[in-house]
């Protein structure tokens, strides 16, 4: 049976707190998270949370540009911007920045705001232009409510804001790097750690396997949500526990260990009406099979 409730932070709260709750699942922020958790532990209801993003896209000197572009503006400007685990951040090989870049800049200005809703990026964009980034789609202006147009930007330091905290908006950064060691490094220096995509023609699966996430698509963005059989979750302040596939029905279920007697042990050891002999071949047995 499925009952539907809703509410405010109220009702949830009740929800975490109501005795006989099998398992609460938990979408939304970091910080309301952490609340959901610190409610759940006074009945001890198992939690799984799914928080939000930064995610990244790597870009090696050998992948396909245009893809690579392509999938870069469909992840980062898609749904208004607002997807957990659409793409954020860009590190994109020096080699082939500039071409890659350009490419990003021509996909993002042929967009149009009718496309998106009205959101708060201000206050990330701002950072970042103060910081020494530069916008080369976009700018302070691009905000004008109901709407906001896309907005790239470029040369933006780690540790601002649009590279750090979740935008959830039409922003997108595009950072270059002098090898995918360093793109790694990046990629993995956030506390988020939902989704990533890379592409790469060669080094495409060993460049996923380096980075602290819970799912990577490689030379395509997002492919994992669209693929039932693979778990979805993240790791860090993206939050712990599985959905989707053998691991997210694990999530929702609790295991439990039988252990049936088919016959009377040949040396009875657990009962206190063992003889000593039977302390003895015990120990005759353990040393033959452990050699001690």
């Amino acid at each position: 049976m499925l009952q539907v409730v809703t509410g405010f932070g109220e009702t949830g709260a009740a929800l975490c707190r109501a005795p006989g709750v099998g398992m609460i699942a938990f979408t939304g922020s970091t910080a309301t998270a952490k609340r959901v958790m610190a409610a759940c532990a006074e009945t001890l209801t198992p939690v799984l949370v799914e928080c939000g993003g930064k995610d990244p896209l790597l870009v090696d000197a050998d992948a396909d540009l245009a893809a690579a572009a392509d999938a870069a503006v469909w992840g980062g400007m898609s749904n208004s911007g607002q997807t957990c685990v659409g793409v954020e951040r860009v590190y994109v090989h020096e080699a082939v920045a500039d071409a890659f870049t350009a490419k990003v800049v021509a996909k993002a200005e042929a967009l149009r705001p009718g496309a998106f809703g009205p959101m708060t990026l201000r206050g990330h964009l701002a950072d970042a232009l103060a910081r020494g980034g530069r916008a080369v789609v976009g700018g302070p202006a691009s905000v004008r409510p109901p709407y906001v147009d896309p907005v790239v930007l470029v040369e933006v330091p780690e540790d601002s804001a649009a590279v750090t905290e979740e935008t959830f908006g039409p922003l997108l950064v595009v950072n270059r790097v002098r090898d995918m060691d360093e793109a790694v490094e990046r990629a993995n220096a956030g506390g988020y750690g939902l989704g990533a995509t890379v592409f790469a023609e060669k080094r495409g699966t060993e460049i996923a396997a380096r980075l602290r996430c819970g799912m990577v698509s490689v030379n395509s963005v997002i492919a994992f949500a669209g693929i039932p059989a693979l778990p979805f979750g993240g790791t860090g302040d993206s939050g712990f526990g599985r959905i989707h596939g053998e691991d997210g029905l694990r999530a929702f279920t609790r295991p439990q260990a039988v252990a049936r007697q088919r016959w009377a042990p040949p040396i009875a050891v657990t009962t206190f009406r063992r003889s000593s002999r039977a302390v003895r071949a015990l120990v005759a047995v353990t040393r033959l099979r452990h050699g001690r």
